[in-house]
């Protein structure tokens, strides 16, 4: 680039760098199950192995759901 006579903000004002966007923080998704350990699901996804081991050993998953 020195040899060119080319600096970076040369570029940046031609448009060669993609724009950046702020990073956005992950949608906080409300709790629907805790334990009385503190452990908590939001309801998406797998079932977590806490609440799985609760259901195998007979309790039902609404107990768990928080009001």
């Amino acid at each position: 680039m020195a040899r060119h006579c080319i600096a970076i903000d040369d570029l940046a004002a031609a448009g060669c760098f993609a724009a950046t966007t702020p990073a956005t923080s992950p949608k906080v998704r409300p709790v629907r199950y805790r334990d009385a350990e503190g452990h908590s699901w939001d309801g998406r996804g797998d079932r977590p192995e806490w609440l799985q081991r609760a259901v195998n050993a007979g309790q039902s998953p609404d107990h768990f759901r928080v009001s």
